[in-house]
């Protein structure tokens, strides 16, 4: 595995890196936010929590952490309803994984689908978040299951630009943003189109 340069900031990467739970945080947390922003959310809970353990964090008084989710620098502009999808997804580890994240792609030496299957299950992961983290899990984590760049769709094909799971540096960082957004200029003149 290379270095994770998700966060463009190294005590966060490095979390990022050893943590895998950490990362599930991070990818909970990307969305209405920059990327890397949302993937520095994770060590700001770290550092309020003394460390991350997805049993503190289920187990945790909700108000509670809602107040260090959103203390500045907030995890993320929504800091109050993004401290309940993370308890949340926590509570679904400890439930369903025995707390232990990596057994969501390990547990049964499980295939690209079942891993992608068992993501969606997870409280605040959809279709898309799901084949993203797949992604990473594949091209930067070392996470390779059979047939994981079909589960993970267009994320999974090499050498592409489109998700956090693409970004290994600040240029690859800008190149994914500039495609983001040529994505959603398309998407608008198409729908400009067809309102005509």
């Amino acid at each position: 595995m290379s270095g994770i340069c998700i966060a463009q900031e190294p005590e966060a990467d490095a979390l990022l890196e050893r943590e895998p739970l950490a990362l599930l945080i991070g990818m909970l947390l990307d969305q209405q936010i920059q990327m890397e922003v949302a993937f520095r959310g994770p060590l700001k809970l770290h550092e309020r929590l003394g460390g991350l353990d997805v049993r503190v964090i289920a187990d945790h008084d909700p108000e509670a952490f809602a107040t260090l989710a959103t203390t500045p620098p907030a995890i993320h502009r929504y800091g109050g309803s993004m401290a309940r999808r993370v308890q949340e997804m926590c509570r679904a580890v400890v439930e369903d994984w025995d707390g232990d994240p990596t057994a969501i792609w390990t547990r049964d030496e499980p295939d690209g689908r079942e891993v992608l299957r068992r993501l969606k299950a997870l409280p605040g992961y959809g279709e898309q978040k799901a084949k993203i983290f797949l992604a990473i899990l594949g091209k930067q984590y070392g996470v390779t299951p059979q047939g994981w760049r079909e589960a993970a769709g267009d994320y999974g094909k090499p050498d592409t630009r489109l998700s956090a799971a693409d970004v290994v540096d600040g240029r690859t960082l800008l190149e994914v943003r500039d495609t983001k957004k040529a994505i959603k200029a398309a998407a608008r003149e198409k729908k400009a189109a067809a309102g005509k």
